[in-house]
């Protein structure tokens, strides 16, 4: 009787001990994340493509004077060559404000031809040069969207020419000269090209 009860009280103290066990609750530690740092955006300059031309009327002046454009362009050389006889290629070099109309090549032939001379015989003649020249001189900057038309316009030779809103030039002796090129800007003034040479009355 003394066993029975004995194994029971035994009996009894395990299932006591297993609830116990059972009713103890599980703490589990927080985990705490890691801080992340977020680093503040930067802006970058926009990368400029150097394959991309830039608008080439941003540059308001060119970089070569009236003279040296002149003397580099092919279809110009009487011209030049008339500059230079008359010693007026170094005004067209020097700091101004000049818009010339500037014959071309195939512009002097009709004159050579009129006058009965050689291109040398013109270029020897720097009396008739200096007066002709300047003819085609404006002492200020006009360009092709800023000129006067049906208007005289005084050149620096002190003779006016007369532009319609054909771009063609009417000089005093009544001939006539088509602009076939405009605004080759220099650092000076400007250039337009013209198809025949202007002559003064």
């Amino acid at each position: 009787m003394l066993k029975k009860t004995l194994l029971s009280l035994a009996i009894a103290a395990s299932a006591v001990t297993l609830v116990a066990c059972n009713d103890t609750e599980t703490v589990v530690e927080p985990v705490e994340e890691p801080i992340v740092e977020v680093e503040p955006m930067v802006e970058t300059e926009p990368m400029v493509d150097p394959m991309v031309e830039t608008d080439p009327m941003v540059d308001t002046m060119g970089t070569q004077s009236i003279t040296e454009i002149a003397a580099g362009n092919e279809n110009l050389t009487v011209l030049t060559a008339a500059l230079q006889a008359a010693d007026l290629d170094t005004m067209l070099m020097d700091a101004g404000t000049y818009t010339v109309f500037a014959p071309t090549d195939d512009a002097f032939a009709p004159v050579l031809e009129k006058l009965g001379v050689t291109k040398e015989e013109l270029l020897a003649d720097t009396d008739l040069l200096k007066s002709v020249l300047p003819y085609h001189v404006l002492p200020m900057v006009v360009m092709a969207a800023e000129i006067p038309y049906d208007t005289d316009v005084a050149t620096v030779n002190g003779a006016t020419i007369n532009i319609s809103d054909a771009n063609v030039i009417t000089d005093a002796a009544g001939n006539r000269a088509n602009i076939t090129g405009t605004d080759i800007v220099a650092t000076n003034g400007v250039v337009h090209t013209i198809d025949a040479v202007l002559m003064p009355q």
